[in-house]
């Protein structure tokens, strides 16, 4: 199938873009990397009447870091953040989660800014934006206003961003001193969406124990879910092996509502909540209290 007829304006300014939003708000869609907005709009899951294409707007593409964290343009391919030396330095659980998501062929040419706004509940970005407190900047002719992650995703492919609003940046904080990482998933291929999948960020107090734990879930509701539960079961304790199975099955019994569907079982995913907390958990301590970590 091919989309219905639309508009299509290339700004080369970020101005410009703006005051096209500002123009044909609801009826107007962003262009980005198109990997997700092309497909649905040719099943005509999205009948956008405008299209507004941001690639001509070079200064929406870049990787800043700066004293404890980094700061990424909307319009950054997935490679160049895959590739980055200084996400390496600055956040080893992005560069660690990014060979995760999708094909080469698709980090080609997908954006980080647009996988955010597009909000796949099925996505790595929105989950880890979560697990690490991240940000998201949204511009408008208004002005700009920063959003912070746990407020972003509202629901299925559902955010913050208001009608006339372009995402143009991404600030992902570094994680506090004796703070661990992990993250995994469960596919069918490699490349294909994860049937559940999760980041998770720990931080420990001088005695060992757990001061925080962040589990964030994807593909088991309509957007990253945090493990509150879990995260209470851990919190002040130390991480033995018994802490961490109740907090997995905390996270598996009460903070996910999992769908069935055509790939997977509602049963079969909380299993896999489970068996991946307790995998990232372990991780993710040993990660925070200076033990060697070999699987990410």
């Amino acid at each position: 199938m091919k989309p219905p007829p639309f508009e299509y304006f290339a700004p080369s300014s970020l101005p410009e873009a703006l005051e096209l939003m500002n123009q044909h708000g609801y009826g107007a869609k962003v262009l980005a990397g198109g990997q997700s907005l092309v497909p649905t709009m040719n099943f005509r899951l999205a009948n956008p009447s405008v299209l507004i294409d941001l690639n001509r707007i070079p200064d929406l593409g870049y990787i800043r870091s700066w004293s404890d964290g980094l700061s990424i343009g909307a319009m950054t391919r997935h490679v160049q953040v895959e590739k980055s030396p200084k996400v390496l330095d600055k956040m080893p659980l992005l560069h660690a989660t990014m060979p995760r998501i999708a094909h080469p062929q698709i980090r080609n040419r997908g954006t980080f800014g647009g996988s955010l706004a597009h909000a796949d509940p099925a996505a790595e970005l929105p989950a880890l934006l979560r697990a690490v407190r991240g940000q998201v900047k949204a511009q408008s002719v208004r002005g700009e206003r920063w959003i912070d992650a746990d407020d972003f995703f509202v629901d299925f492919f559902t955010t913050a961003l208001e009608p006339d609003e372009i995402l143009t940046e991404v600030r992902l904080p570094g994680l506090a001193l004796r703070s661990g990482w992990a993250m995994d998933e469960v596919a069918r291929r490699h490349g294909d969406f994860a049937l559940v999948g999760v980041t998770t960020v720990v931080r420990v107090n001088a005695s060992g124990a757990c001061d925080e734990a962040r589990m964030v879930f994807f593909g088991v509701g309509d957007g990253p879910m945090l493990a509150e539960t879990a995260a209470g079961v851990l919190r002040g304790e130390q991480p033995t092996d018994d802490a961490i199975l109740a907090a997995a099955e905390a996270a598996a019994q009460k903070d996910v509502d999992p769908p069935t569907d055509v790939h997977a079982t509602a049963a079969y995913r909380r299993h896999l909540v489970k068996v991946l907390a307790k995998r990232t958990l372990r991780r993710a301590f040993d990660r925070a209290l200076g033990k060697e970590v070999h699987n990410d």
